[in-house]
């Protein structure tokens, strides 16, 4: 019952954001992203904490998997990089969400993508069917985070990278925040620390782990890049 109040109140709160933008300070959202790049569609309503498409060494043909893809930022960088080949899947569980990145996929004119419905903790996707798995500021939101990198393994071909803006905690969060649940729908309340989420890459299977801060989001927590990869 815990996740799921949690997935409700994440839900509603990234639907409300779907149609008013986030209003994101500059440790947050829009801001951290090209211009140039990503439409301005996509990135207003855009609630993450990093840009993880600049790490996840994308490739033509490549499949793209992005977990909690929201108005299609990330969804729409991929697949202008893995090319006409490749293909760039975002998935989400809020229809405002989803019903914003096509519209916004449509208006850049970028057809090698595909929105799909679902939960990151139950992937709709079949085993070893993606190539590269990507999120930014997702997985801290979810109440089960160990099924979520489970079912990122899974998805994952054989050799298949995981590449991922999330909020780390610090190891001394106070139990206060750590427990606020209006904090849940801004990263910080759920986050995991390093070392937790060392030990759950691990526990999914995956390897070549590394875990970098890249800026202070909070006085207790930081954004990272949380990168891995699925044993060939």
């Amino acid at each position: 019952m815990a996740d799921l109040t949690i997935r409700e109140t994440v839900r509603e709160r990234y639907a409300a954001a779907a149609g008013e933008g986030c209003g994101c300070s500059d440790v947050f959202g829009a801001v951290l992203y090209d211009a140039e790049e990503v439409p301005k569609g996509a990135v207003q309503a855009s609630l993450g904490c990093g840009v993880p498409t600049a790490v996840a060494d994308l490739h033509e043909g490549e499949t793209v998997l992005d977990l909690g893809s929201g108005a299609g930022a990330d969804v729409l960088i991929s697949a202008r990089r893995v090319g006409p080949t490749g293909r760039a899947i975002g998935l989400d569980m809020t229809d405002e969400m989803l019903a914003l990145a096509r519209a916004n996929a449509k208006q850049a004119g970028v057809e090698n993508v595909e929105f799909v419905k679902g939960y990151i903790e139950e992937i709709p996707l079949p085993d070893a069917s993606v190539d590269v798995v990507i999120s930014n500021c997702v997985i801290n939101l979810s109440g089960d985070k160990g099924k979520v990198l489970g079912e990122a393994a899974r998805v994952l071909r054989p050799g298949g990278r995981f590449a991922v803006s999330d909020v780390i905690a610090d190891a001394d969060m106070d139990e206060a925040t750590r427990a606020d649940m209006r904090q849940w729908t801004g990263c910080i309340a759920g986050a995991l620390t390093h070392d937790e989420f060392e030990t759950a890459l691990r526990d999914a299977g995956l390897t070549e782990i590394e875990i970098r801060e890249t800026h202070r989001v909070h006085e207790h927590a930081a954004s990272a890049i949380v990168r891995a990869r699925k044993p060939a």
